[in-house]
């Protein structure tokens, strides 16, 4: 099936989709399609850290997800992820979001991350694929804030009670660790027009002060539930928040190798990312 330059039938076997033959746009084929995609392609800013420039035009992330099987960060999976819910039918748009879990403090992180909001049936749900250690496996309601169990951990959706100047409501998506719940991102379910995306593409790609550009990140959740993670010299596999196992980068062959082995990215062997000896 290929609907305006989106090849269905190639995403569905590139993420081994074992969802509904029919495609209708439901509550169970969204979860398997979210589910597949987050556990055979990769969160990874590899481009960044080599230099090449992410284009977001349709062909040219479909070619790199699917044809050259690789990953990418926000910008191109979750545009991607918002085109196939498009072309199967949902009610989907894309909305904007500060990734304020590893910032100094929620005012120094941009509006620099792109989501889904599917609605199904009167009920809203928020659907990521791109969002580094803490995608989210499976879609999450947004009209309650009580805990939501998945697979690979818990989540919640609350709004929050401080009164502010903007004019704005404003939301967070938590994840559970250990006891305590951990902001991943901040939202006000204002919708990211494509202009929006170019100009956070832009920042995330090609500014000196992005963190994407002084660190190499992959990650990829399991289906057993466990989670892969990479950030430039240590590699994790990790299991509801136990480490399986720990090892430390330390030459540019080992960096591709685990890449290969435990994230399917395939990189030139003569691949230099100037990043901590590597």
């Amino acid at each position: 099936m290929v609907i305006h330059d989106m090849n269905i039938e190639a995403y569905l076997n590139r993420i081994n989709y074992d969802g509904p033959s029919d495609l209708k746009p439901n509550l169970e084929t969204l979860r398997r399609l979210q589910m597949c995609h987050a556990s055979t392609i990769p969160f990874e800013n590899l481009d960044v850290v080599l230099g090449v420039p992410i284009k977001l035009e349709l062909s040219h992330v479909q070619h790199k997800l699917i044809n050259a099987n690789r990953g990418g960060y926000c910008f191109e999976q979750n545009g991607f992820m918002l085109k196939v819910l498009e072309t199967l039918g949902y009610e989907v748009i894309g909305l904007s979001a500060r990734v304020i879990f590893s910032a100094a403090s929620p005012e120094l992180a941009a509006r620099t991350h792109l989501f889904s909001k599917v609605m199904l049936d009167g009920t809203p749900w928020l659907v990521d694929v791109g969002v580094g250690g803490f995608t989210p496996t499976e879609p999450l309601r947004m009209d309650t804030d009580e805990p939501q169990e998945t697979l690979h951990d818990t989540r919640r959706i609350i709004r929050s009670d401080d009164p502010t100047a903007d004019g704005f409501d404003h939301w967070f998506h938590q994840v559970l660790i250990g006891n305590e719940w951990k902001n991943i991102y901040e939202f006000t379910n204002e919708q990211m027009l494509d202009i929006d995306r170019e100009v956070g593409n832009w920042w995330t790609s090609a500014s000196p002060k992005s963190t994407f550009k002084d660190k190499i990140m992959t990650a990829l959740a399991s289906p057993d539930g466990s989670r892969h993670s990479l950030s430039t010299n240590d590699y994790y596999h990790r299991k509801h928040g136990e480490t399986i196992e720990h090892l430390q980068i330390e030459t540019t062959q080992q960096m591709l190798k685990i890449l290969e082995d435990r994230f399917c990215i395939e990189l030139p062997a003569d691949t230099v990312f100037g990043i901590a000896g590597l």
